[in-house]
This record gives structure tokens, C-alpha cells and sequence, in this order.
């Protein structure tokens, strides 16, 4: 580096030509970068000059002391040598700043661009709120919470954990039916989840009521278990906890006529007979009886016991068996479980559409509580049977049915000498095909 260049003094003085050829007083080097430095009198006190260029152009500084112009020089030589040149532009307070800001990043692995931006968006979004009052607010929340989980693995623990708590199989399907679309919908972290969402999630499925608010309640059950297992604050509502359900609205209860049964049960083979019968003659509903057992089937004692684990309800409940289900039941092989495979809850409603049977939503159970209600005239003994309240009983069921209408329904038997039909079921195209006598035999029925 050529150190050909001119020193002021006070006033603009100048150092002459003589000086300028001097040699250096000595130069520091970093790397391949050399910084000279030179030194001169200025009114009478000695003086001491680095020199180097910058954007084309000679720079110099001045110090008072030798210790202090080698201490600058070898910063902008080790300046010079990482192609750094415009930080020798800083003043020294400047250059004190920047250091010291580097020094604190050095443990967190920042860069100070990175660091300074977060920090400049953290102020704009807070406001007045102090940075570490929020910083410190969310460490409470967040105490003993992973971050990151997104919502298609929590609700694969979910799952997971449901199976080894022995769910049910049609509580399975409806899990992973629902949470299947959640997780669909909302594929990142679950702490990102708002109630927000959830609720136009739920809007834009164009659901039925009844079905919209099932989907919301199953959203709550995985969103709790995701707080219990520390991926959101337990001390916390959830998202879901805060979107209200919808109103229902009061239904008709549809209902099926007596002959509308005996029809389904004379053209039902065996393995169908106990969703229709049991269904049709006690009211269990279609999760109930997929969780039962032939063992809690006693025909001796004309009775069903259906566990805590069992019912909707969580309490252990008795149901009565009627003559005529009894009956219906000798066509049966009482072992095991007793809907072995849920396709037959398929194969049931196929088989209805085969006879031109509407099947409303939960007819089965419908039907028994209105004719047990017009058959007994006890309201809250019925609601005991079907684990139900005396007011739901009383509101829906009471007064659909005739007395005469009741004697006819739990007076349908099996014929004598009858059997139940060969009917073969075609899994992949969902169809039925029914005996040719089993045909005959509708028809002259209709």
C-alpha cells in the first residue's frame, strides 16, 4: 500500500513533499491487509497517522498515542482482509456498540440482521406492551408445553391411545372419520389452531345440525387430550371450547309400522335378526348393542345387562326381553358378539331398501320407545329402559302410537314351521340378493 498522501494540520497546514516519502513508523498487517502507520509533528506534539483506502480513496486518522493508532489499524486491516472495508467508517464509539452486540449473540448463534429485525417486529406488534412482560407471560403459559406437534401426529397418538383404551368399532370409524378431515384442514401445529377456524371449518361442511355439533364434540375430546399431553396449556380452555353448537330444532320422530318390521324380520337371514330384533324390541341403541355380548344376553331370565362401559350413559343398565324377542332369538347362534361385523348394520339397511322399507335415522329405537311408552303408560319406566330422561320421553315419544298399535308390535312372531331365508351379500357392490321363496313370499305379504 502506497503511503503517498497528505497530512493536515491545524488551520490546513500541510506536511511537505519531504515528509510525505518518509517511511513508515511501522505498518500491521492481518493477513494479507498492511496498514502503515506514520508519524509527524503537529504544532509542536508528535503525532501518529494510519493510512488506507477506501471506495478509491486515501483515508486517514489521526491519534495522539502509538498504543491507540496500532490498536485502529488493526481492525481496519483485519477489516480489509475479511472484505469488510465500510465498517472502518464507524467511529470508535460506533464500532464499541457493534462489538459489544456481537459478544451477546455469540451464545444464541443470531446474526445481529436476523436479531435486530425480530426484535424490531416484536416491538411494532407489542406496542406499548413491554418485550419481556410478553416474553415473560408466555413462558408461563407455555410452561411444560412442546412446541411445534402439528395436529396430523396428535391425532395419530389420539388414536392410538383410544385403541389401547379398548374402544369401540364404530367409535373408532367415527374418530377417525372426523379427525381425519380435522387434520386435513388443518395440517400444522396445533397451537396455531384458532376457534376462529374451527368454527368455518365446521360451517363450510354444509352439515346437518345433529351431525355439525357430533363433529365439534369430537374436536373438543382430541383437543383435551392434546392439553393433557402437554401440547397446548392445560391451564387453558381449548379453541373448541369456545364455538358454540348449533340449535337443532325439534324433529319428527319417525317411526316404523308393525308390518313394516314383520316384513324385515321374515325376509332377514339369521345374522341380521338380532340388529331388528333387539333394535326393534328394546331400544338399544346401534353403538350399545355393536359393544354386547351373547353372555349378557339371558333368555332364562328374560333380561339384557348392559355394563357401564357399554351404555351411552356410563351407568349399568336392564332391559327387559319381551316373549316375542325371545322368540326371534331361538333363530340365532347365541356366541361371542353379538354383531359380529358391523357390515351387517349395511347389509340391514340394503336389505330394507330391497323391500321398499324406509329407514329413518334411528328408527329402530324410535319405534320401541313409542309403543313401549303406549303399551306400559310409564314414562319414567321406559326411560330407565332405554337410558334416556323422562322429559325426552315424554316430549318426543308420548302419544305417537295407539295402545292396539303397541299389542301389535311386541305381538310379532315368528310363523310356525318358519326359517330364516339363505340371503347372499355382495361386499363389493353392497347388494343383496335375495331366495326366490323369500321373494314369493314378500309378495304376497305386500
Amino acid at each position: 500500500m502506497s503511503d503517498k498522501f497528505l497530512t493536515n494540520s491545524k488551520e490546513g497546514q500541510q506536511i511537505g513533499p519531504s515528509e510525505q516519502r518518509r517511511a513508515p513508523l511501522c505498518t500491521v498487517r492481518q493477513g494479507s491487509a498492511s496498514v502503515p502507520i506514520y508519524s509527524g509533528v503537529v504544532n509542536g506534539k508528535i503525532r501518529y497517522t494510519i493510512a488506507f483506502y477506501h471506495d478509491g480513496r486515501r483515508v486517514r486518522r489521526m491519534f495522539t498515542k502509538l498504543d491507540d493508532a496500532k490498536r485502529e489499524a488493526k481492525i481496519v486491516a483485519g477489516n480489509i482482509q475479511r472484505g469488510f472495508q465500510e465498517n472502518n467508517d464507524l467511529r470508535p464509539a460506533e464500532r464499541d456498540a457493534y462489538l459489544t452486540a456481537i459478544g451477546l449473540l455469540k451464545n444464541v448463534a443470531v446474526p445481529l440482521v436476523s436479531a435486530v429485525e425480530e426484535y424490531a417486529e416484536c416491538r411494532k406488534r407489542l406496542g406499548d406492551i413491554p418485550l419481556l412482560s410478553a416474553i415473560e407471560e408466555f413462558v408461563r403459559r407455555m410452561n411444560g408445553v412442546t412446541i411445534g406437534v402439528t395436529v396430523p401426529d396428535a391425532v395419530r397418538e389420539f388414536l392410538e391411545a383410544k385403541a389401547q383404551d379398548g374402544m369401540s368399532q364404530r367409535y373408532k370409524l367415527q374418530l377417525q372419520s372426523t379427525l381425519g378431515l380435522f387434520a386435513k384442514a388443518f395440517p400444522g401445529p396445533i397451537m396455531h389452531v384458532r376457534s376462529e377456524q374451527i368454527d368455518r371449518w365446521l360451517r363450510e361442511s354444509n352439515l346437518a345440525p345433529v351431525t355439525r355439533n357430533n363433529r365439534l364434540t369430537v374436536v373438543r375430546v382430541f383437543l383435551n387430550f392434546a392439553k393433557q399431553s402437554g401440547y397446548l396449556p392445560k391451564s387453558e380452555a381449548s379453541e373448541a371450547d369456545s364455538v358454540r353448537k348449533v340449535k337443532t330444532g325439534d324433529t319428527e320422530t319417525e317411526i316404523f309400522q308393525p308390518a313394516d318390521l314383520e316384513k324385515l324380520l321374515l325376509a332377514a337371514p339369521a345374522r341380521l335378526i338380532p340388529i331388528l330384533a333387539i333394535g326393534g324390541f328394546t331400544g338399544l341403541r346401534a353403538a350399545e348393542l355393536s359393544r354386547l355380548d351373547w353372555s349378557a344376553v339371558n333368555l332364562d331370565r328374560r333380561m339384557i345387562e348392559l355394563r357401564a362401559g357399554q351404555a351411552k350413559t356410563a351407568s349399568r343398565r336392564i332391559v327387559p326381553i319381551s316373549d316375542n324377542l325371545a322368540a326371534w332369538l331361538q333363530f340365532v347362534e347365541r356366541e361371542g358378539a353379538v354383531i359380529p361385523d358391523l357390515d351387517y348394520y349395511r347389509q340391514t339397511t340394503a336389505l330394507a331398501k330391497k323391500l321398499g322399507v324406509p329407514w329413518p335415522r334411528n328408527v329402530l329405537r324410535h319405534s320401541f320407545i313409542s309403543y313401549r311408552v303406549a303399551l306400559i303408560q310409564d314414562v319414567n319406566q321406559v326411560a330407565l329402559e332405554a337410558g334416556n330422561s323422562p322429559a325426552i320421553i315424554f316430549k318426543h315419544y308420548r302419544e305417537l302410537v295407539t295402545e292396539e298399535a303397541a299389542r301389535a308390535w311386541f305381538g310379532i312372531l315368528p310363523p310356525e314351521g318358519w326359517a330364516p331365508p339363505q340371503v347372499r351379500w355382495n361386499r363389493f357392490n353392497r347388494k343383496l340378493e335375495l331366495s326366490s321363496a323369500t321373494d314369493i313370499d314378500n309378495r304376497n305379504k305386500t
